[in-house]
């Protein structure tokens, strides 16, 4: 099984470090974190791009909005299965093996 996450990011410098830290921690590790940067004014994309694991995929787009960040990382996507994270929440640790038993 292969996991991808789908995060949408807009000017949440404050809070992205903690949700992709929450999605690298998880129990289940076979998964690629698509990060779809949303035409941030702020450092997010500078400090997205200081994470250091080959399964954060950055790409970057003019304002759309969510919907369409969204829409573009689920285009991207490679895994059987699918979960958007929203750039200022986090996941449980266990939350990835726990959903796909």
């Amino acid at each position: 099984m292969f996991l991808s996450v789908i995060i949408p990011s807009y000017n949440h410098e404050k809070y992205i470090a903690e949700a992709i830290n929450s999605v690298l921690a998880q129990s289940f590790q076979n998964f690629e974190l698509i990060i779809i940067d949303d035409g941030s004014k702020d450092s997010s994309v500078e400090l997205i791009k200081s994470i250091n694991d080959p399964r954060v995929k950055l790409t970057t787009q003019e304002n759309q909005g969510a919907h369409n960040a969204i829409n573009n990382g689920l285009k991207l996507a490679q895994g059987d299965y699918l979960t958007i994270l929203n750039s200022d929440d986090s996941f449980h640790e266990d939350r990835f093996s726990e959903c796909l038993d």
